[in-house]
């Protein structure tokens, strides 16, 4: 197929309207997942999403976003796409082990690694402006000695992760991870 001028106008006013939807999403530069034409089980508006992301790894590269924070935002913008409205994104993010330390505010996290600064940031500030909330292990924050001081304000201290988990999973939230 030869492309014209003709031709690329439809193309170029596609590519244009489906970059302005995609900045109404609520994570931006984030793409949602793509269309797959007549799939059997797609996100349904009218159901309510409770999704519980259980996060529990080591990240031992700093210099990106904790490995699972890109695919949380790219779930959002999934749901928000397919039409799911925002009352019916429940999503959550519960930190432990090695996890839990993409958690700190700058000052603290550059303390800790070298002066490196913490990657998670603006993720995680975009991902609690959406709705998703952030629960941290208290039991973890204890052992690392780390105040709620040291930590972001999206973060939410529980008493323990476990008890985060099981909490969230006995009001119907479904477990991703761990």
């Amino acid at each position: 197929m030869k492309l014209t001028r003709h031709s690329l106008i439809p193309l170029t006013l596609l590519i244009l309207s489906a970059s302005g939807f995609a900045q109404d999403l609520p994570i931006p530069g984030v793409s949602p997942g793509r269309d797959v034409p007549n799939a059997h089980l797609s996100p349904d508006p009218a159901t309510e999403y409770k999704v519980v992301f259980d996060f529990v790894m080591n990240d031992d590269n700093l210099d990106d976003p904790y490995p699972m924070l890109p695919l949380v935002a790219r779930y959002v913008n999934t749901l928000a796409d397919m039409g799911v409205p925002e009352e019916n994104r429940k999503i959550s993010i519960v930190m432990h082990r090695g996890s839990g330390l993409i958690g700190l505010n700058n000052d603290e996290f550059r303390a800790r690694h070298d002066g490196k600064d913490n990657p998670n940031i603006e993720l995680i500030n975009q991902l609690h402006a959406a709705g998703v909330t952030f629960h941290l292990c208290g039991q973890g924050m204890i052992s690392r000695g780390l105040e709620k001081s040291d930590l972001l304000d999206a973060i939410q201290v529980d008493y323990w992760a476990l008890t985060t988990l099981i909490e969230l999973g006995r009001q119907g939230y479904v477990k991703i991870g761990g």
